[in-house]
C-alpha cells in the first residue's frame, strides 16, 4: 500500500497552445531520444500470449513514427527479447538507441536464480547481450537491480570498465533510491535512472526526481500506464490471460482492482473532457513533470503504439493538473510487487 499524503506538489508551467517537447538528450550523453520510447518486455514474456511477427511489425512501425529509444533486458524471455530486437533491428541500428540491463539471473527453463552484481558476471552478461543483439556496443547499459551482496561502487566500477573497453557507451541504474544514485554517480556519471512512475506509483516524487535534475541524470519512467491498468482495459482479473504475470501482483487482486479503479475514473473524466484516450492522459501527466523525463510504455500492437504517441498532443493545463492531484485517491491498494 502506498500513501500519497505529504508528497510535495510541483508547480507545472505550460505555455498556452504549446504541446510538450517530444525529444530530449539523455543525461551526460549525446543521445537525443523521443520522450515516449518503447518498452519491449511484453514482446517475449510476462503479459500473456505474444507473436513474433506482430512484435517485429510494431518495432519497425515505431521507428517509422519517430521512436528511437527502445528498452529491453537480458532477463526478458531469458535472452529471447534481446534476440528478437537483434532480428528486428538488423540493418537499422543507426536509426535508434537501445538500452538493456543485467543482474537478474535466469535458469535454462526461465527459473529466477537471484541477483548478481559481481564484476566478472557483469562482464559476462554484457558479452552475452552483445551477442544476443548482434551489435558491438550497447548505447545504455543498466544495472537492473542491485545485488545486496555487492556495494554499488563495485558494481558501477565494473560497468565503467565496459565503457572504457568500448562495450557500452553510457550507464544507468534501475529501481534506485536517492543515496544509491548519489553513490553510483560519484563513481561514473549516470545517464539515466529508470524507476516505475505513474499516477498510481508516485514514489519517485520523494526525492528521486529532484536528485536526477540536480545531477543532470535523465529519469526514465517505466510502467507509466500502470502495467495497462490506468488505460481502463483491466476491470477484473478475468480481463487477463491465465498466464499473465500481473495476476501474481498485489495490485491485481479482485479487491485491489475494485478499489484502484478510482484512479481510472479520474483519468477518464479528464480524457472525456479533452476527447482523448485515458492512456494519453496518463502519459501526458508523467511527461508534464519536467521537460527531460522519458517514458517507455510497452505494447505489442501498432494501434496502441500510435495511441501512446498521441500523448504529445495532449495539453494538461494547470487546472487539469490541480484537478488530477486533488481527485486522485490518497493511496494505491496493493504493493507494486
Amino acid at each position: 500500500m502506498y500513501n500519497f499524503a505529504g508528497i510535495k506538489k510541483r508547480h507545472i508551467n505550460f505555455k498556452k497552445k504549446e504541446t510538450m517537447n517530444q525529444t530530449t538528450t539523455l543525461g551526460h550523453s549525446t543521445l537525443t531520444v523521443n520522450r515516449i520510447g518503447l518498452g519491449c518486455m511484453g514482446m517475449s514474456e510476462f503479459y500473456g500470449s505474444f507473436n513474433e511477427e506482430e512484435s517485429i511489425n510494431t518495432l519497425h512501425k515505431a521507428i517509422d513514427l519517430g521512436v528511437n529509444f527502445f528498452d529491453t533486458a537480458d532477463m526478458y524471455g531469458w535472452g529471447a527479447n534481446e534476440r528478437l530486437l537483434g532480428k528486428a533491428f538488423k540493418g537499422r541500428w543507426s536509426e535508434l538507441n537501445l538500452a538493456t540491463k543485467f543482474a537478474v539471473m535466469r535458469g535454462p527453463n526461465g527459473e529466477f536464480l537471484g541477483l548478481n552484481g559481481k564484476p566478472e558476471y557483469i562482464k559476462q552478461a554484457c558479452e552475452q547481450s552483445l551477442q544476443n543483439l548482434g551489435v558491438d556496443t550497447i548505447d545504455l547499459y543498466y544495472m537492473h537491480r542491485q545485488d545486496p551482496k555487492v556495494e554499488i561502487e563495485e558494481i558501477v566500477g565494473a560497468m565503467s570498465n565496459l565503457v572504457k573497453n568500448g562495450k557500452v557507451k553510457h550507464l544507468g541504474i534501475c529501481e534506485a533510491n536517492v543515496e544509491m544514485i548519489r553513490r553510483a554517480h560519484a563513481v561514473h556519471p549516470l545517464t539515466a535512472v529508470q524507476n516505475e512512475y505513474s499516477l498510481w506509483s508516485r514514489e519517485p516524487e520523494q526525492g528521486i526526481l529532484d536528485v536526477c535534475q540536480e545531477l543532470g541524470i535523465t529519469f526514465v519512467a517505466y510502467s507509466p500506464l500502470g502495467r495497462g491498468f490506468l488505460t481502463g482495459a483491466i476491470k477484473s482479473r478475468a480481463d487477463l490471460e491465465a498466464s499473465d504475470w500481473r495476476l501474481t501482483l498485489p495490485r491485481f487482486t479482485d479487491e485491489a482492482i475494485k478499489e484502484n479503479l478510482k484512479f481510472v475514473e479520474v483519468i477518464a473524466q479528464i480524457a472525456q473532457d479533452k476527447k482523448v484516450s485515458k492512456a494519453q492522459v496518463a502519459l501526458a501527466w508523467v511527461l508534464s513533470k519536467n521537460d527531460e523525463i522519458v517514458t517507455i510504455p510497452g505494447t505489442r500492437k501498432v494501434k496502441r503504439l500510435e495511441e501512446n504517441l498521441g500523448a504529445f498532443n495532449v495539453e494538461l493545463t494547470k487546472a487539469d493538473l490541480t484537478s488530477i492531484q486533488e481527485s486522485m485517491p490518497s493511496e494505491t491498494i496493493g504493493k507494486r510487487y
